[in-house]
């Protein structure tokens, strides 16, 4: 009598084709631009179209307006955390800190318009993922005014929050549609003022 072994054989889960994930940069790169200049009633078949994929792949990946934007909000969020990573490792320590600003300045200018359609789709403030982003932002910020900090560019008494916040009320309280301009000048008064005094 022949015994057969039993394998305990459970199913990986299989990870997106490449094909699927250009798919979903594609719409998700169509969507934000869609969001920026329209807010958050865009037509989501134009962004299929415009993205060249069917109406049934953006569903698939997005099954409704506010997990399209959702996830263009959150992928904005995780590509500045990850430029932290890729400044730290190819650039001195203060330069990648101006780097990294001058990218939130443009991050900044995403969030004041997608922030609005968020909230008017969700209906209220989504709590939960402004928190992720918050927490991502002031990692890459903390870790990367931390680096200055030791390499003697920035002085040690510096609350690394205090840059963000500098930026983040420029863009706040400025109405005039050149406050981009305003806030990436800020960046480099704001890194003068940091350097240690002798």
């Amino acid at each position: 009598m022949q015994v057969t072994a039993m394998t305990n054989s459970t199913p990986k889960e299989r990870k997106p084709r490449a094909d699927a994930l250009r798919n979903r940069e594609r719409i998700l790169d169509i969507a934000k631009a869609a969001f920026t200049e329209a807010g958050a009633e865009i037509s989501l078949e134009d962004v299929a179209r415009q993205a060249g994929v069917g109406a049934g792949t953006l569903y698939r990946h997005f099954p409704t307006r506010e997990a399209l934007l959702e996830s263009v909000y959150r992928a904005e969020v995780e590509k500045l955390a990850a430029e932290e990573r890729r400044l730290t490792e190819s650039l001195p320590a203060l330069d990648a800190l101006r780097a990294w600003m001058l990218l939130f300045v443009d991050y900044i200018a995403t969030k004041k318009i997608i922030a609005p359609a968020l909230n008017s789709i969700v209906g209220g403030t989504p709590t939960e993922l402004f928190e992720y982003s918050g927490n991502l932002i002031k990692g890459a910020n903390r870790t990367l005014v931390s680096r200055a900090m030791e390499s003697g560019d920035i002085r040690p008494d510096l609350e690394p929050l205090d840059l963000l916040r500098a930026l983040v009320g420029v863009s706040n309280v400025a109405s005039a549609p050149d406050w981009q301009q305003s806030a990436r000048r800020l960046v480099d008064i704001l890194l003068l003022g940091s350097k240690p005094t002798d």
